[in-house]
This record gives C-alpha cells, structure tokens and sequence, in this order.
C-alpha cells in the first residue's frame, strides 16, 4: 500500500454524514491500473460570511478565518481532515486534492469590520487549513486578507509551516510596527525523511528555521508551534527543536499532542502501519494512556495536552527547554487594538449626535 506521490493518506473512506456508500468488488475482469500521482482540484466557495466566532476556553484566540478548506501539505496527522465531510468529501485524499477556497474574502472582512457593531479582536488565520499552502502562491487570498487588515490597523495572528509567508512580509514588518501581528511556524521535526512522509508537500525542517530567522529578523514577532507531539514518532525531538529555533530567532513556543479525531484515527493508524510498522502498536498504546485510554479525548482542558504520566513528562520536558533556551511559554500575546481604522463599506455614515 503504498499510496499517491506526494500525498500524505494512503486511502480515501467515505464521510461519515454519507448515507451510502460504494465498495469496490474484483469480479475479474479487466481494471485500469491506479496512476501514481493525482492532481489537485481547486474549487471556489462561496461563503456568506469570513470570521469564524469561538469560545472554546483552551483556545487562545475568539476569532479567525481560514481561507481555504482542505490543505495541499498532505500532513497525515492533521485534525482538520475530518471537516472535509462536510462537503460529502473524504477526510482521505480528498481533503488534500480537493482544495476549496473563499471567493471575495477581502469583500466579506472589508465589510465584517465596517458593521456598526464590531468589536475589535485579534483575528488568527489558519487555526484550521495553512494559509499559506500552495495554491496562495496563485490565488492570494491570504494575502488579500492581509491587506484588509494592515490597512485598516486590525489586529491579527498567523499559523504555517509554508515559506510563502515571506512574500507579504512589507505587510507583516507594517502590522508589526504598531504591535498588530504575531506569526506562528509549525516545526513538526527535524528530520528530512520523517517530514516526507508526514508532511509530504510542506516546507523542509530548514526552510521553516530560515522563515523563523527572517521574520524575526524583520521585527515580526515570531513563536513556534511544536505541534503535533507524537508519541515515539517526533518526542525525542522536542530539546532539540526548541533549541533551533531559539537559535533562528524565535521568541515563545508551545506544543499539542496529536488529536485524532473521527475518521482521523484509522487515517493515522494506516499511515503508522505503512511507514513504522515495528512501533505502530507502541505509538498507539502510549497515546491512548495519554489520552484516557480512547484515541482521542475532545474535554477541554485535557485535548490539547494530554493526561497521565507520560503527558506530564512531556510538559515538564517542555517548560525545562523552555526556560533552557529563553523561549516563552506559549499564550496569546497582547496584539494592540486601540489603531484600529473602520472601513468605509459604502453604506451610510453614522453621525454623532
């Protein structure tokens, strides 16, 4: 089983809302062999509205947009697979060959931001899916987003493990000036073939260092996410992480174990079966102790981190490398928003009485 090229699932399950579903049968005639690579699909959504509103108490944010749903890198581990199903997709190859993404987005914030009751709070982008994936290079959406925001002096924090960040870095370096931004880079390993075969199409271990070390060199505030924490896959890389980049530049860190929601589990159990086959057991076994003995616990207070024994180790591995190499421990940093500048949306002024 060994899978598309460049592709991170090694199958395609159905959705879980599907009410039927089709099962190939070999009734032994003739079968076009499989193609070794497929193509990615890139649709326009239309969607109403672009601020996403959330309350979860273990999230340090309330609002965010994530321009696109599905995500090119093929992380196999990522949690937002399973959002795929909302749109009768596969969590499987289809949720990182069936890109969709937000038609007139700048238009939807533009006009979001100008409602005479808007009440300014930093906006992160790409809590979900990464802003920056491939397909930005052409559509720009991030970037258009991007715009809205430096020019209207909003808030805003960023989420990726793409190098493409670095093409808007005028509008960062701007929003950074009046303390209106943050950039996380997600540094999952720093091993070239691990980063293969978990995270086909993103960005190299190297590559995400040097985007730390420019924007941080830039003025860009700029923390690391050592996300996820795979048992007896990336933990023993966790000292030496932390310690590159602390090297690069970067000024706070934080960590998450891996979550492996609905049809998410038996995606990774596939991929562990394929590419580590003598731990696979292992792996799943110290996660489920973490976890309360399930796959994946959705309790706030407990998802993002972990319980038992070995999740307790791991945060006091982290906070000692922390304080090791100087880097903050992860919380939402103070992004100001006392700049803010409404945009004029067309519709009529209101007058101070």
């Amino acid at each position: 089983m060994a899978g598309y090229k460049g592709r991170g699932a090694l199958g395609n399950p159905p959705p879980r809302f599907l009410s039927h579903g089709t099962e190939q049968v070999d009734d032994g005639w003739y079968h076009d062999e499989l193609p070794a690579s497929i193509a990615t699909q890139v649709r326009a959504e239309q969607a109403r509205s672009i601020i996403t509103r959330n309350d979860s108490p273990d999230i340090p944010f309330e609002q965010s947009i994530n321009p696109y749903r599905g995500c090119e890198h093929g992380c196999i581990y990522c949690y937002a697979r399973p959002s795929h199903a909302y749109v009768d997709l596969s969590p499987g190859i289809d949720f990182e060959t069936k890109i969709f993404y937000k038609a007139d987005a700048a238009r939807l914030l533009t006009e979001e931001l100008g409602k005479p009751g808007y009440v300014v709070k930093p906006i992160t982008i790409g809590a979900n899916t990464d802003p920056y994936q491939p397909v930005e290079k052409t559509l720009q959406v991030t970037r258009s987003l991007l715009e809205v925001l430096e020019r209207t002096r909003h808030p805003t924090s960023l989420i990726t493990k793409g190098t493409l960040i670095l093409r808007d870095l005028e509008l960062l370096r701007s929003l950074a000036r009046d303390r209106l931004v943050q950039v996380y880079v997600s540094v999952t390993s720093l091993d070239p073939e691990l980063k293969r075969t978990l995270e086909p199409r993103a960005a190299s271990p190297q590559a995400r260092l040097r985007v730390v070390q420019e924007l941080s060199a830039a003025g860009v505030p700029t923390g690391v996410l050592v996300a996820p924490i795979i048992p007896a896959v990336n933990d023993c890389e966790l000292e030496h992480i932390l310690a590159a980049v602390a090297a690069a530049g970067a000024g706070s860190a934080g960590y998450v174990l891996l979550r492996l929601p609905h049809e998410l589990k038996a995606l990774f159990r596939q991929w562990l079966d394929e590419h580590l086959p003598e731990r696979a057991d292992h792996v799943m076994s110290l996660l489920r102790g973490a976890r309360d003995g399930r796959e994946n616990d959705p309790r706030f207070g407990s998802r993002m981190v972990g319980q038992g024994a070995w999740a307790a180790l791991l945060r006091d591995r982290f906070a000692l490398a922390c304080k090791r190499h100087g880097l903050a421990m992860r919380a939402a940093r103070a992004l100001s928003v006392q700049h803010f500048r409404p945009p004029a949306t067309g519709g009529q002024l209101s007058l101070p009485l």
